[in-house]
């Protein structure tokens, strides 16, 4: 589509242009349609919803229904809220300088209805980009009526104006999404009263202030998020509301190991080389925090746990380069356990766990370091080097150790070349990782066994 510069400025010009005034639901619908004929993916950046909460959401959509997300945190509901806004045609005119972005063919308050009036086909328009018609809010207990719908502007009123001329009004967040997309996260936390006041807007498209009703007919899709606790732990979703959302889609976490890593690989920064394998250490933690009884479930384990746990093994990485002068940082199993301590208040415990916080988080780690040591080095016969190990002499290593310290350490034994190749390991630092993932590999199959010494060293023997 051509730049919003070269398009028509005036209603005249829009008229002739052949433009067709679409409300936005139907915008999306058909926009969606085009996306799915077309085989163009209109969620960007969303992973593991492709088979159970996109075609629920589509399917909303183009039935035109304002839609509710139920989940626990960290599930990306907020993501996919706003890719919303792709659907969305990209430019789309609006009468220039109106207060609620109206169109050129449909003005709604008194304002742009006089201009329309006086200015016939010489009204002038603007062409306002879709990133602009999205508007968000977090619902928070402080979220007042005059936030969500307007309240009674008294600087108006002081020149003169009366109550009762709708002109007074300074609108709020919806109204000011007219023509757009509003989404409300963790709605149940919105008062129950504030919440009432989005029934008019749902339902009669109206607006009351302060017992002023204003028509207005705002043209909106609403969306919101919830975890689904909410609705007998914080507070609730009214039932006259709930009846209003045409669609309640509940989202879920990543449901395979593969789009869990996925995840981690597009949201993660890292500022180290972390191997592939180790990604899938933290990965089948997140999964296993995900199915513990000692874990409170009900407040769930955010993909952002995964995400974070990745950034922290970078992060120790780096820190051991730059203290140790190492050129390149590369993660090492030793750097996993540095997850435990920084990212533990992000888990919420059974109320029966106390105490035992840290003994848990170790044993699922070791769980699922040990399960990816079997899924990726299965096949493998590690015989030589458990015998090289318990014969000659121990391997030490640690976050004081380098990664050229603990190669030359290493014995000279072909199946390190084997491992390496199997998890695609080249530099030094790859090389010492991958078998250093194999050492610890065995000694959680207890076929050698590791001393932790009191300077943090670990003693591979």
């Amino acid at each position: 589509m051509t730049h919003a510069n070269t398009k028509p400025a005036t209603l005249g010009e829009l008229r002739a242009s052949g433009h067709a005034q679409l409300s936005v639901k139907q915008e999306i619908r058909t926009n969606l349609i085009a996306a799915l004929r077309d085989g163009r993916d209109p969620w960007p950046g969303i992973v593991g919803f492709e088979d159970t909460v996109l075609p629920r959401l589509e399917r909303a959509l183009i039935a035109g229904h304002d839609v509710v997300l139920l989940g626990e945190r960290g599930q990306g509901k907020t993501r996919l809220l706003r890719t919303l806004n792709l659907l969305l045609d990209e430019w789309t005119p609006v009468i220039a300088g109106s207060e609620l972005g109206e169109h050129p063919y449909d003005p709604i308050t008194p304002a742009s209805i006089r201009r329309s009036a006086e200015l016939g086909d010489d009204l002038p328009i603007e062409w306002r980009h879709r990133s602009e018609r999205y508007a968000e809010k977090l619902a928070t207990p402080d979220t007042s009526v005059a936030d969500l719908v307007g309240d009674v502007d008294p600087v108006k009123v002081a020149e003169g104006r009366s109550l009762g001329d709708p002109e007074t009004i300074h609108f709020g967040l919806v109204p000011r999404a007219h023509r757009g997309i509003v989404a409300i996260n963790e709605l149940p936390d919105l008062a129950e009263r504030i919440q009432v006041s989005l029934l008019n807007v749902m339902e009669e498209r109206d607006i009351q202030v302060r017992g002023y009703t204003l028509r207005l007919p705002l043209d909106v899709l609403l969306v919101a998020s919830a975890n689904p606790e909410d609705y007998t732990n914080r507070g609730r979703i009214i039932t006259p509301l709930k009846d209003r959302f045409g669609a309640e889609i509940r989202t879920h976490y990543p449901r395979l190991l593969s789009d869990e890593i996925a995840v981690v690989h597009q949201e993660a920064h890292l500022e180290a080389t972390v191997p592939e394998y180790l990604l899938e250490v933290l990965a089948r933690f997140t999964r296993l925090l995900r199915e513990s009884t000692a874990i409170d479930q009900r407040s769930g384990v955010s993909a952002r746990f995964a995400v974070a746990a990745a950034e922290t093994v970078a992060a120790s990485a780096v820190h051991r380069s730059v203290v140790l002068s190492e050129a390149d940082p590369v993660a090492r199993p030793v750097d996993l356990g540095t997850v435990i301590e920084v990212l533990r208040g992000k888990i919420e415990f059974e109320s029966g766990e106390e105490g035992r916080e840290i003994e848990v988080l170790e044993h699922l780690l070791r769980r699922a370091t040990a399960d990816t040591a079997r899924e990726r080095l299965g096949g493998i016969d590690l015989a030589t080097l458990v015998s090289a190990v318990e014969l000659g002499d121990p391997v030490v290593t640690g976050e004081r150790v380098t990664a050229k310290a603990l190669l030359a350490e290493l014995p000279d034994l072909d199946i390190l070349d084997v491992v390496a190749k199997r998890l695609h390991a080249e530099s030094d630092g790859e090389r010492a990782a991958a078998a250093e993932f194999a050492l610890e590999g065995l000694y959680l199959a207890r076929r050698i066994s590791k001393i932790a010494s009191d300077d943090g060293q670990l003693v591979y023997g």
